[in-house]
């Protein structure tokens, strides 16, 4: 029974060191301060900051996106717009030439002169619906300010097309403009894109960093102590 007795200490001691152990390891953990403390209210609130300048750029990309198609619409519309006065350029030379002759003087029938207002007027109209006359000149037209109705109509077709080639050109001139307008507001919105993406780079690295792991303690706990000497 001694043998037994005997050959269970070393069992025993076992077990008490590995308690002794773990209560050593679990009483360290507990002491040791935390790595990753809490978050400080001005890191909270450069956080917010950089989502919110994330949020920025990507709708300032959609912005981007939509004035460069506008300012590639503008562009297409110069191009139509010259196009369309080449074409007006081109008839109005080739109406002038065809009106060169001279007109044979006649005495006019009775009511010559209102069938010649009757068929300016619907001649400058239907330019007009056609968009090769604008409002103020179909106005000038009827009204009869710098129009004379009385002309041949032969006349009054070169005349007409002189008038479509100026209101052409006006509005090649007035795209070329909205084109101008249009650059610059593509211009803006990808500079403004430009600086929030790369402000949407750096916000992230100015969140402030959790503080380090108390460097005194790890000090206190390695340094090695004077053990007071025996009486």
């Amino acid at each position: 029974m001694d043998s037994a007795f005997l050959s269970s200490i070393p069992q025993a001691v076992g077990i008490w060191l590995i308690i002794v152990l773990l209560l050593a390891v679990a009483a360290a953990t507990v002491s040791v301060p935390r790595i990753f403390t809490e978050p400080t209210p001005a890191a909270t609130e450069r956080e917010r900051y950089a989502e919110e300048v994330t949020t920025a750029a990507r709708r300032a990309a959609g912005t981007a996106a939509r004035r460069r198609a506008e300012w590639e619409a503008a562009q297409s519309a110069v191009d139509e717009a010259w196009s369309a006065y080449e074409k007006a350029d081109r008839d109005a030379k080739r109406i002038a030439a065809a009106g060169a002759y001279p007109l044979l003087s006649r005495r006019r029938k009775p009511g010559e002169n209102v069938d010649r207002q009757r068929y300016l007027h619907r001649a400058a109209t239907a330019r007009c619906r056609s968009h090769d006359l604008s409002m103020d000149q179909l106005n000038d037209v009827l009204a009869h300010r710098g129009w004379n109705p009385r002309l041949h109509p032969v006349v009054q077709e070169s005349v007409l097309a002189q008038a479509v080639r100026a209101h052409r050109l006006a509005d090649y001139y007035a795209a070329v403009e909205r084109e101008r307008s249009a650059w610059r507001g593509a211009e803006a919105a990808a500079e403004t894109l430009r600086a929030l993406r790369a402000e949407a780079i750096q916000a992230p690295m100015r969140v402030d960093v959790p503080e380090p792991v108390d460097q005194q303690w790890w000090a206190e706990q390695w340094t090695a102590a004077e053990l007071p000497a025996a009486a």
